[in-house]
């Protein structure tokens, strides 16, 4: 029996990113759901099965509460379940990425952004949170910014952290 087998020049086949979308709430305005997965996606960088879930301000504030201690709806949270053993060899990421739709309008307006571009930004944020990225210090929070503005330029988004 004879197996197929990739020549030693040909690349192989990029790992698949699976990005699942659930609206848990009532969510005017929202992206389409071909956006908010490409958006996933080129944060991801590579494989990956991750869930964006969308959700109301109750629901954003118990998940805050349980897993950060802190009593209020946030506008994105990141839950990463990491690899399985044979997807770490291809650096697949695992998770959720939870955004709380009337914080994120309330922020939009508050901005003076459209509800797109800050779903958009705080997209590409939630994922790069899955891949290990983080702005605790002040040297981590400019290289996550600089990797957001890359990917959201992409999409035809502005730098969101470019003053107005």
């Amino acid at each position: 029996m004879r197996t197929k087998r990739t020549p030693p020049n040909r690349p192989r086949p990029s790992p698949v990113a699976r990005i699942g979308l659930q609206v848990a709430c009532s969510a005017r305005g929202l992206p389409g759901a071909r956006r908010l997965r490409a958006l996933a996606r080129a944060a991801a960088a590579g494989g990956a099965d991750i869930t964006l879930r969308v959700v109301g301000a109750a629901e954003a504030r118990r998940l805050n509460r349980a897993y950060r201690g802190r009593d209020y709806a946030t506008n994105v949270l990141s839950f990463d379940y990491g690899a399985p053993p044979a997807a770490r060899r291809r650096r697949a990421l695992r998770g959720d990425v939870v955004l709380c739709h009337p914080v994120l309008a309330r922020e939009a307006r508050a901005q003076g952004k459209t509800l797109g571009e800050h779903y958009a930004h705080l997209v590409v944020h939630g994922v790069l949170h899955l891949r290990g990225f983080d702005h605790r210090r002040a040297s981590e929070a400019v290289r996550m910014e600089r990797r957001e503005a890359r990917i959201l330029r992409r999409f035809g988004v502005a730098d969101p952290y470019l003053v107005r």
